[in-house]
């Protein structure tokens, strides 16, 4: 699987990072240690997932997580994109 991150201001993308994982571990986990790892690289604070965000990333295997989803922590970017590019 691989899983790219964004981190988008103003439509400029100020970082992104591509995690490969070959693991045989479920598709779940894959993406949760995925995105912990591009947080980790951004220094920020893993998002927390609100429901609207299940569904997109179950609907278009790409979610974007905004400023709401990042509780008690200010951020200085509009929004982190977590998009599937292979499975």
């Amino acid at each position: 699987m691989k899983i790219w991150g964004r981190m988008v201001e103003n439509n400029h993308l100020l970082k992104d990072m591509t995690v490969t994982d070959d693991s045989n571990d479920t598709r779940t986990h894959k993406i949760f240690r995925a995105i912990e790892e591009i947080c980790g690289e951004f220094d920020i604070v893993v998002p927390v997932w609100l429901d609207s965000n299940i569904r997109d990333f179950k609907r278009h295997k790409k979610v974007r997580f905004t400023r709401d989803n990042f509780v008690g922590e200010a951020v200085d970017f509009d929004y982190l994109e977590i998009l599937i590019l292979e499975e």
